[in-house]
This record gives C-alpha cells, structure tokens and sequence, in this order.
C-alpha cells in the first residue's frame, strides 16, 4: 500500500511448561522465553510500529519480590527501546548467578524479574483513544492479592464503549480513565473480584468432614479460630480454583466488535480470548516444552522451526486457557460463534505474505485482475509493474495469469496459420512477452522539512524514486499493481507524478482489493469517512449530476435512525463500480499531469474467491457483522457531513491526566 494505514495491533503470549532449569541447560541459557518472545514480536513488526510492550510474570516468588514486570516505549523506535531496557536489567545479573541456573533459579528469578515463566508481548497501532507511552499495552491492574492481579493486552476495536462504560458505572464504580483497554481491564477486574469474593466465602469456614480430618497439630495451628482456614490457605485455594472460562464469559458477553484479547492472572493462569465472527486472528502451538500464541502464524513456525500444519487457529469465540501448573486444553467456548466475518484485509494487506496460504491468496486476487487488464490494454505496447513492495506477489500473479493467456494466444496462433508458417511468422509470435519492470523504487531516507505546503508537495514527490529508460515514451502504457487505494493522497502527490516523468502514454493503477467505501470499526484506522477516495468520488458524481438532495437526505437519517440499517448505502446506489473507479481516476491525476490516469479494481466476488476463509468485506460492502457496526458507519457519515473530527466509536474528547 502506497499510504500505510495504520491497522491491527501484534499480541504474543508465551509459557514454559518447565522449570527455568531445564530451558538453561538444554538450551544454553534460562532467558529462552525472553528470547522467543522477542522473536515472535520482532516477526509481528508489521503489525505495529507505535509503540511496543512487554510483561513477564513469575511463578512461585516469596512475598516481598515483585513477580510482575512490565516495559513499555512508544516511537518508531519502540521495539529497540523496550528490549533495551530488559536487557539492561538481564545485564545486571552476577555471572555465578547465570551459571548456577542450570540447577537453582530462586536466585536468578530474584536477580532478574525478565527470568519468567509466563509473558506477554504487544505491538501498538492505535486506531482508538490517543497515541502515547500511556497508550501502549500491556495494561496492569495491581493489587496486593495475587488472584486480584490482572495484565491486559489486545488487538481489539468496539463499537459499544459508551455502553460498557455505563455498565460499569452502574456497578457503582467511578472510571477514572476513558481508554478501551482500560474499560474492557476493568470488566474482567469486575468479574474477577466478584470470583474472588465468592470463592473466600466459601472457603472461610471448613467443612465438618474436613474438620473431622484436622491432625492434632492443625488444629493447635488453628486455635485462634480452629474451624476456619487461615487467610493464607483460603489464598491458595481461590488461586487453584479460579474459573476464569467463567471470568471471561461474564466479562465479554456483550463486547461489540472484533478482537483478540489477552490476559495474565498474578497467580499465573493466563488466556486469549478471539471474537465471535473470527473477526481478529489468533494462531497457537503447543507441546511438551512451551505454550504460545500470535497474531500470525508465521512468526510462530519461524521462532519454532514448525510447519504450517503444527500451528492451530483459535477457532472464533474461543478462549486459550493457560493454567498455572502450565496445563492447557483445547480452546473452549466462551460466546457462541456467528457467521464468519474474517477481515480480508488480513489477506489482502495486513499480515506478512510468508504465510503459505495468504501467499497463495494473493497470487490469486492478482490472477482475477487479469481480465479487466486484458480489456484494458495493448500486451504489446504495455510495461507492467508493482508499487509499493507488499503488492509485490499480487503482481506475481497477475503476470503469470498474462502469461498464461499470452501462451495460448500463441498457440492458438501458430495453429492458425497451418501451412503457411514461415521462420518469419513464427518469429514474430515468439516475440510476444509481458513486459515487466522495477519502475518504482521507494526512497526511504527522504525526509520531508518544508513547512510551506508547495514545497513540501514537491518533496514528497520525490520520496520514489523512477527506473529511466524502462518506458517507451508516449507509446508504451504503464500498468501499476497496488495493495489498495483508501485514500489516494500518495498516489495523487508522489506516485502519479514521479510516474509521469517516464512520459507513458497512459497510466492504470491496478487495486488488488475493492473500493474501500464504509469506514472500518474493528482495529483498523480507516474510521474517517471523508478520507475515502471512493466516497469523495461518489459525493462529485452526485454533484455533478444534480442528486445532491441525497447527500441532505442520507444525513438526516443517519441523525434520525443511526441503528437500524446502514444509510450511508444509498451514496453509492446510483452509480456503478465503473462509473466511481473512472470519476477516481480523473480526481487521482495531477492537474499538470498529460497522460490519462485510469483505475483497475478488484471485484468483491473475486475476493470471496481469492480468500475463502476471510469473508469478512464490510468496508467494501457496507454490511457490518455485528450491530454496532451500522451505527459507526451512520455515525461517521454525520461527523463528515456535519465536519467534525474524529473516529465515531471513540470516546468523548475529554482532557485528563493519565494515572496509567
């Protein structure tokens, strides 16, 4: 994509099902978590480059030691930065400390709180609340009870916060943060508490049958109360009895949205929680050593040297429960699933293409285009090729669809002349290629320092860089394969002008995916109506054919009933895919540009073929899987209309100190 979006959070959960002991003597060292855990973020990068945290939890510590530990940095730098500061305080550690893991931890455990068994990795694109060193997760709600500790992660956007935050205050608690992370925290917190409550009470006195098997000593150990367990013990009790399938049931009944969540118990239990229509993904592996979980999969085969077919998904509206004797059991149901929803942008953009089977999917939405390519151009007198760099394999595909077709058109050639081939004819069949170039190369140390907008432009129309000489000036056609077009600010500012210096006789920009229409509510940051190409482009074509009443119209509805439908649909209704893709390309060209700009897009039909999995299409479509979708839709729609700023699911804007 030629203008990121900023898009789905990267989580990672890991737990050794071993004694720090083992991992230092089988693998050389007893930060093998540590280690793998960094791995699976650094492989999860794309995923978010705001900032970036990490929590650990220890297991067994004797009271007086902190067990929880937690580092968070936020910059481009984030990752660097937060492994830095771990590794400052692995640093630290006694070298006989180091040496004597291989058969005693207590020491190094209490030396160094990155010598865990349990942790928890995040990393950051913000598409709610602000964007902060206090926005970043982990999350941590402390208390001095360790079933009471909680440590939050997610990768996770509702649309009903304001009605999760009243139902908390109903509850009689007073929020002191309006962050999402902090609310959904405080849910569970709830319900935790409640847990804890229900479990003290029952254990605060004994049972007559256990009473009757008190040894002597025990009881003389009671005598205070001696039909009561101490504090202690009832403490010991809640920790091995903790429903957390309960917890988390309560918890997320109601959440509106997609996500996956992540939570660390203090006492070391520990689970990850996938949305109802599958929404966010959510992959794991696990065998005899270790307990992990990630965004991706690849990262997972990657940090493991495993197989696409040894990482599971967790399957929508499942929880991955962790245990704290490191036992784990299938997913369980935690909310019953709903039809499928599986953001293809996951497929199309969002996550890294080493994956087999998004590898496969984007050579086939490269393989669809062809057809609407083919009607488009001249193979002779076309140059083909890709900007940016992750449109890279949709190109692949679509070149070996060509490729396909310009051998059959060969063939069917060759056959034709029956007779009549000559070495001359043939020649000139066998010329026939699709013609590929690296047109483009994105210069990544330009910066831009000009404050004045003309200057600026013009900087950042240089930040490609073009190939010379790979054009036939003002005969040959240039076809370029992108990701997506959301906006088109780049392309119109940077990409089209840079191109037009090879004087093509034509340019097409090639979208692998559709037009991008209804704005996005669950994780990625397309909330903002007015951003889109698509829509702006819908809106002239209204204007320019005297239909403007329906803009008036869609806003009072969307005001009058924001729930019941999706109102915003009514913009497009009027006009076809053609119509909208040809009025983008006329607003995409520069105004001094002399070429003619046109725009290829994917059909939606043909996303549902290229990625089976992933039906999930609302901000091509506009049907939303969950009902708080329509209403952020209609909702933006008056924010645009009515030019107010802002995404429609966030919270108030109000001003606060973070106590975080």
């Amino acid at each position: 994509m030629s203008e990121p979006i900023k898009h789905e959070c990267g989580i990672a959960m890991l737990r050794l099902r071993k004694d720090l002991s083992f991992y230092a003597e089988k693998y050389g060292t007893p930060f093998y978590g540590l280690l793998k855990t960094f791995l699976l973020m650094e492989k999860q990068h794309n995923r978010g480059q705001e900032g970036a945290g990490i929590a650990a939890l220890q297991l067994d510590m004797d009271p007086g030691y902190p067990y929880i530990h937690r580092k968070r940095e936020f910059g481009t730098n984030a990752m660097r930065d937060v492994f830095k500061g771990v590794d400052e305080s692995r640093n630290k550690v006694k070298s006989e400390i180091l040496e004597n893991a291989k058969t005693n931890t207590k020491e190094l455990k209490e030396a160094c709180g990155y010598a865990a068994e349990l942790y928890m990795g995040h990393l950051r694109y913000g598409t709610s609340g602000p964007n902060s060193h206090e926005a970043c997760h982990p999350f941590h709600r402390a208390s001095n009870w360790k079933t009471r500790n909680l440590v939050v992660a997610g990768n996770f956007n509702l649309t009903n916060n304001q009605e999760l935050l009243q139902e908390l205050i109903n509850h009689g608690q007073h929020p002191v943060e309006l962050q999402d992370t902090v609310l959904l925290m405080e849910r569970i917190a709830y319900h935790l508490d409640q847990e804890n409550a229900m479990l003290h009470s029952k254990h605060s006195k004994i049972p007559k049958e256990e009473q009757d098997r008190l040894s002597l000593v025990e009881s003389r150990r009671r005598s205070t109360n001696p039909l009561q367990h101490t504090n202690i013990d009832i403490a010991e009790r809640i920790a091995n009895e903790l429903d957390i399938e309960s917890i988390m049931k309560q918890a997320s009944h109601d959440w509106d949205g997609g996500y996956v969540f992540g939570v660390l118990f203090g006492h070391g239990d520990a689970c990850i929680l996938r949305d109802p229509q599958g929404i966010r993904p959510a992959w794991y592996y696990v065998d005899d050593e270790v307990i992990v979980v990630a965004s991706e999969r690849p990262p997972i085969q990657t940090a493991f040297d495993l197989p696409s077919s040894k990482v599971k998904e967790i399957p929508p509206g499942h929880a991955l429960i962790l245990k704290r004797d490191g036992s784990v059991s299938e997913p369980i149901l935690i909310n019953e699933p709903k039809e499928s929803a599986a953001c293809s942008f996951e497929r199309i953009y969002f996550a890294r293409p080493t994956d087999e089977d998004i590898y496969k999917e984007r050579r086939a939405l490269g393989k669809y285009l062809c057809p609407a390519v083919l009607a488009s151009v001249d193979l002779k007198h076309t140059v083909f090729s890709f900007i940016p760099n992750s449109s890279e394999i949709c190109f692949l595909g679509l070149i070996e669809a060509l490729q396909s077709h310009l051998k059959e058109k060969m063939k069917e050639e060759i056959l034709q002349l029956g007779n009549d081939i000559t070495p001359g004819k043939l020649d000139e069949i066998l010329s026939l290629s699709v013609r590929t170039h690296k047109v483009a190369v994105k210069d990544q140390k330009l910066r831009t320092f000009i404050a004045q907008d003309k200057g600026r432009d013009d900087l950042v129309s240089h930040s490609y860089d073009i190939t010379y000489g790979t054009i036939v000036e003002n005969v040959d056609t240039l076809v370029a394969v992108e990701d997506s077009i959301v906006r088109g600010t780049t392309l119109k500012k940077s990409i089209l002008r840079m191109l037009g210096r090879l004087h093509p006789k034509a340019i097409i920009v090639v979208s692998s995916s559709p037009h991008i229409r209804y704005p996005d509510c669950y994780g990625i940051d397309m909330a903002k109506m007015g951003d889109f190409i698509a829509f702006r482009a819908a809106i002239e074509l209204l204007k320019d054919n005297g239909q403007e009443h329906v803009i008036e119209e869609v806003y009072e509805v969307c005001k009058e009933d924001p729930e019941s439908a999706n109102h915003v649909k009514r913009i497009y209704e009027p006009f076809t895919d053609e119509q909208i893709s040809k009025k983008i390309g006329e607003m995409l060209k520069p105004d001094d540009m002399k070429c003619p700009v046109t725009v290829i897009y994917q059909k939606v039909e043909d996303v549902y073929r290229a990625c089976p999995q992933n039906p999930g299409v609302w901000y091509f479509t506009g049907d939303y899987p969950t009902k708080g979708g329509a209403k952020v839709c209609n909702k933006s729609y008056v924010m645009w209309y009515e030019k107010s700023d802002g995404r429609a699911y966030d919270f108030p804007n109000i001003t606060r100190r973070s106590s975080l």
